[in-house]
């Protein structure tokens, strides 16, 4: 499993310069069919013949033709298309929040008290947490009584899951769960990425449709007022030509969905079979699919253009199967459960959703100060990899919170005063200088609440503070941008009140505002520049020497780097002097690291992993410290369980 998670990461990149070339082909064959329409139509040639009187001689040909009315013709319907997809892109660059909204999805408050809700938001939060994902916002299809559900948006810091009411009433805890974990497995396998830029390329491609059907209206709606003497002949005609001709747009574009996502649905299933260990939800998910009346069909008018988002298919596809954009409901049933005797269960007359909302008993487990080496030291083999295990240590791990900071977590103000609380130092006098700080750039309910959680959050153990952050992300991606704009202020001036927060601490920091950021400011996704680490020398030698100097004197920092570097020999690892590893070349490092192709990202987190090793120990604050240097790489490590064996699948 140890590259698993990278190359799929790769894969995705190449499925889009495939999606790429398609369009291309697309655009290529609408543009020359108009041509070839156009040309027609002008009636090209004119060919006339005069004969003599009394003469049997045939004059030769004469050609006139006005190729300006193809080529021009041609040349508009370039230009809508193009113009067409960059509108769609541009009108999606609010990532999976917009995409949610245009299928009519609502979104759910963390701190909703409708017990259907709840337990939807409680298994999205829990299947996170496993993942080493931020909590992502999510959506209700109110509307929609369809069992169907999807993950949108460019990356995890942008994501979003939706669900409809028919899902999240109609099936089981076990059954939500592998939903749920299918769309996780779209989160950590790249394929949110591309299914979003499908939406945009492939409106462009079916806007002369689009186009030709509203002029076909329009003409029929206004045809009564108008005269016999107008053009209306001429406009039904073009209407109607523009729909046959958007048509080819509209089968290549299904087509390339068609291509594009089914293969996926397959490797989707199979991700979340491993993460919940239990195939017999996700199987169950599509045999209640196939036994509702309505199926997985969406009503919403927007539906038909996200189709290859969902869990099942969303629309209908024709009788032939061929542009289907999900394989038939039959086969991946049969994938999961081959036993399966092709019956489809009854439709239970009461609703699946419980009305107490299950949790398993006991905590995470004792307290321990330190990871087993092999474990922590194999850690970049569980990069987007969860399993049951880790979905049942993220169940307890919540079970095991206060309740107090559950609740305030999935509260905007709360979530605020929890994050602040975790950013205050354990030294009495550094901790004065921070609240003083914070009560001048914040309110004073959010200062109290702030005093008030935090002796409950510094007696919590240290692998709860990475977890706090993920799960708060929810409520906090809920503030409007004023407050947002405050909380930044705030989060800044207490980061450095002391001017000596510590890496952990620092890298809790940043992992907030790189995932809250996408919610406020359009920031674009980074995108790959390197595909080797031999011109990354400096910011790898940064990130490394940082690590190394964490606990450790000189000496041992220097062992570490050089265990680190016989891992990474193309990038010339050297150890630093710490005045050239403060944090903000670390922050500089990260954002060039983090444009490295994503298989050499996971042999800088296996360097980070063994630097950590280097000298045979690794507490849990280590530990914790290269899940969050993993997660700035974008590569989600799930929890590192102590006295768990690496799971090799």
């Amino acid at each position: 499993m140890a590259t698993d998670f990278f190359e799929r990461q790769s894969a995705a990149r190449r499925s889009t310069k495939w999606l790429v070339v398609l369009f291309t082909l697309a655009v290529v064959g609408i543009v020359g069919t108009v041509f070839l329409v156009s040309m027609a139509a002008v009636g090209g040639f004119e060919q006339y013949s005069e004969f003599a009187t009394h003469s049997a001689s045939v004059p030769p040909l004469k050609v006139n033709f006005d190729w300006s009315v193809p080529f021009g013709a041609s040349a508009i319907a370039l230009l809508l298309i193009v113009g067409g997809s960059f509108f769609k892109i541009a009108q999606l660059n609010g990532g999976g929040t917009t995409v949610a909204e245009n299928v009519g999805g609502i979104r759910l408050m963390p701190n909703t008290t409708d017990l259907v809700e709840r337990r939807v938001l409680n298994i999205v939060e829990e299947m996170a947490l496993a993942s080493g994902v931020p909590v992502p916002p999510v959506f209700m299809l109110r509307e929609e009584q369809g069992i169907n559900a999807f993950a949108a948006g460019y990356s995890p810091s942008d994501a979003v899951v939706a669900v409809t009411r028919g899902t999240a009433e109609q099936l089981t805890r076990d059954e939500l769960q592998g939903v749920i974990a299918h769309e996780f497995s779209h989160i950590l396998n790249g394929d949110m990425r591309i299914n979003i830029r499908l939406i945009g390329l492939l409106h462009g491609i079916l806007l002369l449709s689009l186009l030709g059907r509203i002029l076909f209206r329009s003409v029929a709606y206004s045809s009564r007022s108008r005269s016999k003497n107008d053009n209306t002949a001429v406009l039904v005609v073009l209407g109607l030509t523009l729909i046959i001709i958007g048509s080819i747009g509209a089968l290549m574009g299904n087509l390339i969905k068609a291509a594009v996502s089914r293969q996926r649905e397959y490797l989707a299933d199979a991700s979340a079979v491993q993460f919940t260990r239990n195939p017999g939800g996700i199987a169950g998910a599509l045999k209640r699919i196939g036994a509702a009346i309505t199926g997985s069909i969406l009503k919403h008018p927007n539906a038909a253009e996200m189709s290859h988002l969902y869990f099942g298919q969303g629309v209908w596809e024709g009788f032939t199967g061929l542009m289907a954009t999900h394989p038939p409901l039959s086969k991946r049933i049969l994938c999961l459960d081959p036993s399966w005797n092709g019956k489809f269960p009854k439709t239970p007359a009461t609703p699946a959703a419980i009305a107490e909302i299950a949790g398993m008993a006991g905590l995470v487990g004792a307290a321990v100060d330190n990871l087993p080496v092999e474990t922590v030291r194999r850690a970049a083999e569980q990069v987007g990899n969860p399993t049951e295990n880790h979905r049942q240590y993220a169940q307890r791990l919540v079970d095991q919170l206060p309740d107090e900071i559950v609740a305030a977590v999935h509260d905007p103000y709360g979530a605020r005063a929890v994050i602040f609380a975790l950013l205050l130092d354990h030294e009495d006098s550094t901790r004065a200088v921070q609240m003083q700080a914070l009560a001048k750039s914040t309110t004073p309910d959010i200062v109290e609440l702030t005093a008030r959680f935090t002796p409950i959050i510094r007696q919590l153990d240290a692998r709860v503070r990475l977890p706090l952050v993920d799960m708060s992300l929810a409520a906090l991606r809920a503030m409007t941008k004023p407050q947002f704009i405050e909380f930044s202020r705030a989060f800044q001036k207490l980061v450095q009140a002391d001017n000596r927060i510590a890496l952990f601490e620092w890298t809790l920091h940043r992992i907030l505002l790189r995932h809250l950021r996408p919610q406020f400011d359009e920031s674009a996704a980074p995108r790959i520049a390197y595909y080797g680490l031999q011109r990354l020398s400096q910011p790898c030698s940064v990130l490394l020497s940082t690590l190394a100097y964490a606990g450790n004197t000189a000496d041992e920092a220097a062992q570490a780097v050089a265990a680190a570097a016989v891992h990474l020999p193309k990038a010339k690892i050297r150890l630093l002097p710490p005045e050239q590893c403060g944090l903000m070349q670390l922050d500089q490092a990260l954002n060039e690291l983090t444009q490295v192709s994503a298989k050499h990202r996971g042999r800088l987190v296996e360097a980070c992993a063994i630097a950590i090793c280097a000298d045979h120990e690794v507490k849990i604050r280590e530990a914790e410290l290269l899940r969050g240097i993993s997660d700035m790489l974008d590569c989600p490590m799930p929890p590192l369980l102590p006295g768990q064996p690496v799971d090799n699948g």
